[in-house]
């Protein structure tokens, strides 16, 4: 039985284009149309859909109130269509606040290259939201979070021998690493804590699907007197990446800023790769240098968290804590590898509090990650982790 779908958006144009290109694949239907938010409601209830697609600007009712009210009656992944405009970035970031999932840009040619790819990309979506079962409140899931025999599809299929991240100047020797045993450390009220030990200088991030709210969940814990740098690689259209960097940054005690080219990282600061760009970390100073270019054209992802974990990997090795958070495929297990290879520490969140456990499940399954945490607990392990109570 195919997943069922409910399309919203004020325009029967879009909606009847939307509606072809989900219905194209046999594992996906669309069950009802809806002309604004007030009907979208009422037919989440009827219906009761397994993906609902919503516009943002609605007569009646708005996509983002629309939004609220199906995750507070009975919650249904929910995947936004918005303008490439700051206007609709910021837009789209309320909606994700208030329990969407996903978003993709409202003009098809802003998603891929060709329409073909552009209906296997909205399809694709779909499929793993439709996986998720959500429980009673926005953002809590259930313990198994993608149907098991779906799971694979998830993952990038080509072997490791076979992939090599696509960038020139990332070619780097590998050593292996005899990983430090964990110790025992008590802090100042006496209880006991674990930590491995190791000496850190870069935290390292990368999320795709769900990245902007775990991102949200991981950084507002941290102290505005953080002694490391952070480095945020986030898969999100460059219109929307400035509005995202200063809404983390409204929220946070630590600074959150778009990265910008030839700046050396500083602690305390956190750096978002700006969209449509590759980030690379380079040598300067005590904590290196940003380093941004377009990047080759053939690359899925701009940006690539393949390509930042691979730069800090020949920079900052096994001084690098980094982290892969809930995103679709694969993206982030070979820069992952590499940064292994050099004793660097690598965490992947837990398949049960992510909206799709596709990267994640990617470096677990490879091996490379030495703790798998739920997004709730992933603040205070790092903390703990690089030495900050």
């Amino acid at each position: 039985m195919g997943i069922k779908v409910l399309v919203v958006d004020d325009s029967s144009f879009f909606r009847r284009r939307v509606s072809e290109m989900i219905n194209q694949d046999p594992d996906l239907e669309v069950i009802g149309t809806a002309v604004n938010g007030q009907e979208a409601i009422e037919m989440a209830a009827r219906l009761r859909p397994q993906v609902i697609t919503m516009d943002i600007e609605m007569p009646i009712m708005d996509g983002i109130s629309a939004v609220k009210a199906i995750m507070a009656a009975s919650p249904i992944p929910i995947l936004m269509f918005s303008s490439l405009t700051h206007a609709g970035a910021s837009a789209t970031l309320d909606a994700l606040d208030a329990g969407a999932l996903d978003f993709l840009p409202k003009r098809f040619e802003d998603i891929a290259t060709n329409k073909a790819s552009a209906i296997s990309v909205l399809q694709q979506k779909i499929k793993a939201l439709g996986r998720r079962r959500l429980l009673g409140s926005n953002q809590a899931y259930s313990g198994r979070a993608l149907l098991k025999e779906r799971a694979k599809s998830q993952l990038n299929k080509v072997s490791s021998s076979n992939v090599t991240i696509e960038e020139d100047s990332l070619t780097t020797s590998i050593k292996p690493h005899q990983p430090q045993r964990e110790r025992k450390e008590s802090d100042s009220s006496g209880r006991v804590k674990r930590a491995s030990g190791k000496t850190y200088k870069l935290v390292i991030i990368g999320t795709s699907t769900g990245g902007p709210v775990a991102l949200q969940k991981v950084l507002t814990p941290f102290p505005a007197d953080y002694p490391y740098p952070i480095l945020l690689v986030q898969h999100m259209p460059a219109a929307f990446t400035p509005a995202f960097a200063s809404r983390l940054n409204s929220l946070c005690h630590i600074e959150v800023k778009q990265a910008e080219n030839e700046e050396l990282l500083r602690p305390g600061c956190a750096y978002l790769a700006p969209g449509g760009l590759q980030m690379m970390l380079d040598k300067g100073g005590p904590f290196g240098r940003i380093k941004l270019h377009i990047g080759k054209p053939e690359l899925n992802y701009k940006p690539s968290v393949d390509i930042s974990f691979a730069s800090a990997s020949k920079v900052m090795a096994d001084k690098t804590l980094a982290i892969v958070l809930t995103g679709m495929g694969a993206d982030g297990r070979e820069g992952a590898r590499m940064l292994k290879h050099t004793g660097a520490t690598i965490w992947a969140q837990n398949e049960a509090s992510c909206v799709v456990y596709g990267m994640p499940q990617a470096v677990v399954k490879a091996g490379l990650a030495t703790k798998i945490l739920a997004i709730e607990d992933m603040a205070a392990a790092i903390l703990c982790e690089t030495g900050v109570s």
